[in-house]
């Protein structure tokens, strides 16, 4: 399937699990050595307090209509928080449609912040128009991050 392609839907309930799933194990792949198993808590929770503000959790399905991905974007503020896809939907199209989706979803702008270290995320952020405008450090890992924008061009 291309990215024009993909089936992309709003977050039901039930995905909760197997998006922490899939979570768990695309940054397992990253090898930066944080336990991200233990961090499932977090997530269910950060993904709750997400919709409550606002956020829009957007999920990809794979050809077996089961999530193989997800985003989550606030459409208000044009911040992607989350951008997930299970490793063996790498290079399927499904990351550029959920980043298509987000940019319909905010049109003119979306910030993020990734891992200084996870260089295959960042050259997906700057394939897709993303330019790095700032530096931090992600609060649970303490991990040196590249804050990124996208701004829509005419």
């Amino acid at each position: 399937m291309s990215a024009s392609t993909r089936l992309l839907r709003d977050f039901a309930g039930a995905d909760l699990p197997a998006l922490v799933d899939l979570w768990v194990e695309a940054w397992r792949e990253t090898g930066l050595g944080v336990d991200f198993d233990a961090r499932r808590a977090w997530l269910i929770g950060h993904l709750r307090d997400l919709r409550a503000g606002g956020a829009e959790i957007l999920v990809g399905l794979d050809a077996g209509g089961r999530p193989a991905g997800f985003a989550a974007i606030d459409a208000k503020s044009g911040y992607l928080d989350q951008l997930c896809v299970r490793p063996g939907e790498r290079g399927s199209g499904l990351a550029s449609a959920l980043i298509d989706e987000a940019k319909r979803r905010s049109p003119g702008l979306i910030e993020l912040e990734v891992n200084e270290m996870n260089l295959r995320a960042r050259r997906f952020y700057e394939r897709e128009g993303f330019s790095t405008v700032g530096r931090g450090l992600n609060p649970q890992s303490g991990l040196p991050t590249l804050k990124m924008r996208w701004r829509a061009t005419g």
